[in-house]
């Protein structure tokens, strides 16, 4: 380790590693800082699986709390108890330069490190704690605990050194909605690990699938809820259901089961395929198959990370208008009226039948990908803002 070299401590309360949009930004990140010769430690609950490469320090095994998918839970007071507890112990030997803690509760547990260690915070924001909470129906807009979620976003918000947004649209809502400074805040949006995710032969990949080569298809790859949208591209699927006999729909992700149920209701599980959870080391393989992706995405606060990987694998994408979607894709998306299922049913057949388009398309967006988007540029801004974080804190000192 050089001596430019620095030790950063990520705090991620979360299942990491769960094979999600969250867990991905935390190891890509982790790993690209590795690259560059720094040393990173991730402390994270005791479920989720460890990835090559990085290290990872886990909270003390709890045998009644297996939950991997997102979204909050009322087990989350004590877990993030137990993980300041083992967030102190490991920093007291690991010595980091620096804190860097991932979404809300990782904050809050980051600033009390901060005062502990006397170390400087950075929070990773990846959209609003109290959004979330509604969109995954556990709190409502109407409720006077949303109003309590409320208060405590804004206090956590104004706890860190420096916060990193995933989306410009992230930025602005901190800045008008919950009052913070603007100098305080960096866009840093996610990436892609372009070595990774690429293209592979189409042919090998539907083999595997049991796909014929003439089928025309289209891929998802993400949590299957509502806020994702998942419930309204089945309602497209079974728009298009029978009017296109060589067209399949390939979903990838979980938890599926609710879905499956509603495909086989709704008379449309025949064209479809659910393969349940992907492993991250395999999902390009997989995305690879597709003649289309799909993001029918609804919420508007979070970033959308699945476009990055569509993106990376040279699949042309359909997504709803959002400045969050135009910021990743560009003039290499194709845009629908946000939470438009006709329309979407509509754009995914002219998509698959203008076969010049797409195949312009597969090289552009793969090309934006590697251009834009890599995390070989993304860490080395990651690293200029460590940088800042320390000189700002070796101000103050002084």
């Amino acid at each position: 380790m050089s001596k430019d070299a620095l030790r950063i401590l990520m705090v991620a309360p979360t299942p990491y590693f769960s094979d999600r949009g969250c867990h991905v930004r935390i190891y890509e990140e982790a790993r690209a800082l590795t690259k560059l010769g720094h040393e990173v430690c991730i402390v994270t609950y005791h479920i989720g699986r460890d990835m090559p490469g990085v290290r990872v320090e886990r909270t003390p095994r709890i045998p009644w709390y297996n939950k991997l998918e997102a979204g909050p839970s009322w087990h989350k007071p004590y877990l993030d108890i137990l993980l300041l507890w083992k967030s102190l112990v490991v920093a007291r030997i690991f010595r980091p330069h620096l804190i860097h803690a991932h979404l809300h509760e990782g904050a809050l547990i980051g600033y009390f490190l901060k005062l502990l260690i006397r170390r400087p915070l950075l929070f990773d924001y990846q959209g609003s704690l109290t959004g979330e909470s509604i969109n995954h129906g556990f709190l409502n807009k109407r409720s006077p605990l949303t109003h309590i979620f409320k208060w405590f976003e804004h206090a956590i918000n104004h706890l860190a050194d420096l916060i990193i947004t995933s989306s410009d649209q992230g930025r602005q809502e901190l800045v008008t909605d919950w009052g913070i400074s603007p100098g305080r805040l960096i866009n840093l949006i996610d990436g892609v690990d372009t070595e990774v995710f690429h293209p592979y032969p189409r042919s090998e990949a539907r083999r595997e699938l049991g796909i014929p080569d003439n089928v025309k298809l289209v891929v998802y790859l993400g949590l299957f809820n509502r806020y994702q949208g998942v419930d309204l591209l089945l309602d497209a699927i079974s728009l298009l259901r029978g009017k296109y006999s060589d067209m399949r729909f390939l979903l990838m992700g979980f938890p599926d089961e609710e879905y499956r149920r509603k495909a086989v209701e709704m008379c449309i599980d025949d064209v479809i395929i659910f393969t349940g959870r992907i492993r991250y080391e395999r999902a390009a393989f997989f995305l690879s198959a597709g003649d289309l992706a799909v993001s029918p995405k609804l919420a508007l606060t979070e970033a959308n990370g699945k476009l990055f990987n569509y993106m990376a694998c040279g699949v042309p994408t359909v997504s709803f208008e959002s400045n969050i979607n135009r910021e990743i894709l560009g003039e290499a998306g194709i845009y629908v009226e946000h939470g438009n299922c006709a329309a979407l049913a509509d754009t995914i057949v002219a998509s698959l039948c203008d076969s010049e388009a797409m195949i312009s398309l597969s090289k552009r967006v793969r090309e934006r990908a590697v251009n834009m988007h890599s995390w070989s540029s993304r860490s080395l801004q990651l690293e200029s803002i460590y940088r800042t974080l320390l000189s700002m804190r070796l101000n103050a000192d002084s």
